[in-house]
């Protein structure tokens, strides 16, 4: 009998891959999207020792949360330094603080990251100084535009 399908089960999924360079590396599972959820994102993440899955990012209109499931690893908060360990759960409310959640142990750092999934968003890259401003619509992206922050140009140019 076939299972339900808002049920998911992690041993049934592949696990993605996706790295650049010698700093970001994951393996990862979009949990939430398997099961139908719409507006509540779910991922399941594994990060090797030294590597991080994403630059430091602050996202402006969706929150996201991270709960440890197995390693230890350094959460940067803006401009602070925080360790966390198997069964911390962290908030990252939109507008607040960049946020980066990097490997500093000798194992894997395996984690769920939860977030809303408003479909306008604009998401700040403080070490590159780079700005996303994203429409998604459908699960697609319907705009997606990356560009550095000094790029910007007067309301009114080119018209």
């Amino acid at each position: 009998m076939p299972r339900h399908p808002r049920v998911v089960n992690l041993d049934e999924m592949e696990w993605n891959e996706r790295a650049h360079g010698e700093r970001f590396a994951m393996q990862f599972k979009r949990i939430g999207s398997q099961a139908g959820s719409k507006q509540l994102g779910c991922g399941l993440y594994r990060v090797a020792p030294g590597r991080t899955a994403f630059p430091a990012h602050r996202h402006h209109a969706n929150d996201e949360a991270v709960f440890i499931l197995a390693g230890e690893g350094t959460l940067r908060l803006g401009d602070e330094r925080i360790p966390v360990r198997t069964g911390d759960y962290i908030a990252f409310p939109a507008g607040e603080a960049a946020h980066q959640l990097v490997n500093t142990s000798a194992g894997p750092l395996e984690y769920l990251c939860f977030s809303t999934m408003i479909g306008t968003e604009v998401v700040e890259y403080p070490d590159s100084d780079k700005v996303a401003a994203m429409v998604w619509t459908s699960a697609q992206p319907a705009l997606r535009a990356i560009f550095k922050k000094s790029s910007t140009v007067d309301y009114y140019e080119g018209e």
